[in-house]
């Protein structure tokens, strides 16, 4: 479970935050107080009476163990503390030298029924050591209830890589801010339930965890088109193009059109057909007025039809949505493709076509920023952590969702469900945060085992709980 509309920061990010807090007036001691008492409190809260073993590291979250060992004892709590060493000088040298409880070495530890990680915080960025890691793992295994303080000791809180954490955290109690490994690769499997504490940062950079929409009920004199009239080019496999429309008029728009060369098989007679010929009749349709939003992509193919049908659509001075072998048409041309396009424009790429089409280094955010800002298109990297990004900057984690969205067709109904809000009039991350939160509802609600077609049924549902 990861907290909706939360803040994230990278380490360097936060290490500004606290520099903002220390300017204020309030001191590095009090701000560790302030975490420590949050995590004693939570601690306390799932530890029901039973014996505590802390382990505290050197850094400012081995402070920050020592804080929360300090109450839980002075609450009458059972409480042992595992030092790793000597703390650093300064605010958790001082936190160390207040607790006057039971100390052993990581080596000469033994399990208890409750234990609190805070080994390392933020900022870790190389293994852990063998040894420790090995008899870290085998306390947590032991333990009956295990809290980390922060982040997971043993991963990377910018991107989420494994190093070393063990498997079997039920609960991290993130401080101040997420930390984009929370939500990141190994962090989704580590990290057990995500708690945030406010501590009094001001953590308001632009990235934030995605959170259920508020979308409205038409009015009373709404229409058709009002409503948001969305179009679907169908290529070489009809079927994709058929769910995205699907999804697309189940997620509240008032007007589909399926447009293709043979648009008539299966779908709903609500769903309306549009036939054409060439990519210069395609041009042409897509010259109405009407027309709020336009899907390329799922299902497409890779053909000369195909290539021609992206440059229609590219032409066309309409709200666009790329998705699939769209994508794979653009390639590693899609920044020359997409800079000179004035209309706003969404990719949604998974990993691998991510991969193919863009070469930057760094965590998912970073990387899918980067793509955002050098295309300046809005970028719905797809996955287990969705990462949504603006070209200005702006960052929507959706994280943690259902993992029987591992199956073909959903991509394409995403894209279906992305138009239909973009019809509607949302814009850029924030039609990306709508649509990936009602596509990801949709996945809870179907159930296990589901394929798209299935899916579809419940996004109207999804809706429903955002009026």
């Amino acid at each position: 479970m990861i907290p909706a509309n939360a803040p994230i920061l990278t380490a360097e990010q936060m290490v500004d935050a606290e520099q903002a807090v220390f300017a204020s007036g309030v001191s590095q001691d009090e701000l560790m107080e302030r975490a420590g008492e949050a995590v004693a409190r939570e601690t306390a809260r799932f530890a029901m009476g039973r014996p505590i073993l802390i382990l505290a590291g050197p850094g400012n979250n081995g402070g920050d163990a020592y804080v929360a060992a300090r109450l839980l004892q002075r609450e009458g709590l059972d409480v042992s503390v595992v030092a790793t060493g000597a703390p650093k000088a300064g605010a958790a040298e001082r936190m160390q030298a207040l607790w006057h409880g039971a100390t052993t070495s990581l080596y000469a530890a033994r399990p208890r029924p409750v234990l609190v990680d805070g080994l390392f915080g933020t900022g870790l960025m190389r293994p852990l050591e063998r040894g420790l890691a090995a008899v870290f793992a085998d306390l947590c295994a032991q333990a009956e209830f295990t809290l980390s303080i922060d982040v997971p000791s043993g991963l990377d809180s910018d991107t989420g890589a494994d190093l070393g954490a063990p498997a079997g955290i039920d609960v991290t109690l993130a401080l101040g801010a997420l930390k984009p490994g929370h939500l990141l690769d190994a962090g989704l499997e580590r990290c057990g339930r995500i708690l945030l504490a406010d501590i009094g940062i001001d953590s308001d950079t632009g990235w934030r965890t995605a959170g259920r929409p508020q979308l409205v009920t038409p009015h009373a004199h709404s229409h058709k088109y009002s409503r948001g009239l969305v179009v679907v080019i169908e290529g070489a496999m009809p079927g994709a193009a058929r769910l995205s429309a699907l999804a697309a008029m189940t997620a509240g728009s008032g007007y589909v059109v399926l447009a293709g060369e043979k648009p008539w098989q299966g779908g709903p007679d609500a769903l309306v057909r549009r036939a054409f010929g060439t990519s210069t009749d395609l041009a042409e349709f897509l010259e109405w007025d009407r027309i709020d939003a336009v899907v390329l992509g799922p299902g497409l193919g890779r053909d000369g039809n195909a290539d021609g049908y992206l440059r229609a659509a590219f032409a066309a001075e309409k709200p666009l949505i790329l998705d699939g072998d769209a994508l794979s048409l653009l390639g590693t041309n899609a920044a020359s493709w997409l800079q000179s396009r004035q209309a706003p424009t969404w990719l949604t790429p998974h990993s691998g076509e991510f991969d193919r089409m863009f070469g930057f280094d760094g965590s998912k955010i970073e990387r899918t920023l980067a793509a955002a800002r050098a295309t300046g298109a809005t970028i719905v990297h797809k996955g287990a952590d969705t990462v949504m990004a603006s070209p200005k900057g702006a960052v929507r984690v959706l994280a943690g969702g259902s993992s029987w969205l591992s199956t073909a067709g959903t991509g394409d109904v995403l894209a279906g469900v992305l138009a239909a809000q973009v019809a509607q009039g949302s814009k850029g991350v924030q039609a990306a945060e709508a649509a990936a939160w009602l596509h990801g509802r949709a996945a809870r609600l179907a159930g296990p085992a589901f394929y798209a077609d299935d899916m579809i049924k419940h996004i109207s549902e999804a809706v429903g709980e955002c009026l």
